[in-house]
């Protein structure tokens, strides 16, 4: 059996009620379109726009779409925020994809 650490600590942060749920990675950002031409850095995004993105296939699959569907997750059960940003980044908010319901 194959754990997903992301989701599993989404579904432990909802336990909890916790109000944030943070997932660290080696890029400050999510990103659509990531390493091509048109790249766009997301910094808040809405439940509906980020439900968008993941239908439109625009996470990779191997790589962030399960931290997406995991901070998903976290909000779709009453977590107030979301954030991916880089392990070095964390003590500054101004980095960081912010997900939550609403803008």
């Amino acid at each position: 059996a194959v754990i997903d650490k992301d989701l599993a600590s989404a579904l432990m942060g909802g336990m909890i009620k916790a109000d944030e749920f943070y997932i660290l990675t080696d890029v400050p950002y999510v990103y659509i379109n990531y390493k091509k031409p048109n790249e766009m850095k997301l910094e808040h995004i809405s439940h509906a726009d980020t439900m968008k993105y993941m239908n439109d296939g625009m996470f990779g699959e191997g790589n962030m779409a399960p931290k997406i569907r995991a901070c998903l997750t976290f909000i779709e059960n009453g977590g107030k925020k979301s954030v991916i940003t880089e392990a070095t980044k964390l003590e500054d908010r101004s980095y960081g994809t912010k997900i939550t319901m609403e803008y």
